[in-house]
């Protein structure tokens, strides 16, 4: 999910996705294609939306994102996909489809998922993106062992762009 990215400035988007504070050093304001860490800005070229097993939380965050950026007119302006920590919805080299209960919301809200599997997270994955969005603590500390640590800050937790670090729960056990 690779693309060049054209980016604008975020205080000149009304419509820009604002995160307040992640984590305790670094503040980001993160409009329609630009992250601002401190004081200096960052392009975003690959978004991964990362849980579990794939089926359920990232790819309805990966689907939601991208109907959102498509509604504002800047799909063409972001490359993002979704990956899993474990390998357990990932059968003999096939990821499973999503979870039908999440499947099911998305397409309530008329958001297209077209044949998504799940596909597990590798380690070479933190050089090819430039932001890893975990649903949970689970994840984030997986994602952190798999990559050996996150000295570029690509990885951060979903609910921090809404100023709480709360998990986001699963719908594979919360329904």
């Amino acid at each position: 999910c690779m693309k060049t990215v054209t980016f604008i400035k975020p205080e000149e988007r009304l419509d820009e996705i604002k995160a307040y504070q992640i984590g305790k050093a670094y503040k980001y304001t993160w409009g329609i294609g630009k992250v601002k860490y401190g004081g200096y800005s960052v392009e975003v070229k690959k978004i991964i939306f990362v849980c579990h097993g794939n089926i359920c939380r990232a790819p309805m965050a990966e689907f939601i994102f991208k109907s959102m950026a498509n509604n504002l007119g800047v799909s063409d302006k972001f490359s993002v996909c979704s990956r899993a920590t474990s390998d357990e919805e990932i059968w003999n080299g096939v990821g499973q489809p999503i979870y039908p209960k999440a499947k099911e919301q998305l397409l309530y809200h008329g958001i297209a998922i077209g044949d998504k599997k799940a596909i597990q997270l590798k380690r070479n994955d933190y050089y090819e993106a430039d932001m890893f969005i975990g649903m949970d603590s689970a994840n984030i500390r997986n994602m952190k062992i798999l990559f050996g640590g996150d000295a570029d800050y690509k990885i951060h937790k979903l609910l921090e762009f809404t100023g709480s670090n709360s998990d986001v729960a699963d719908p594979w056990y919360s329904g």
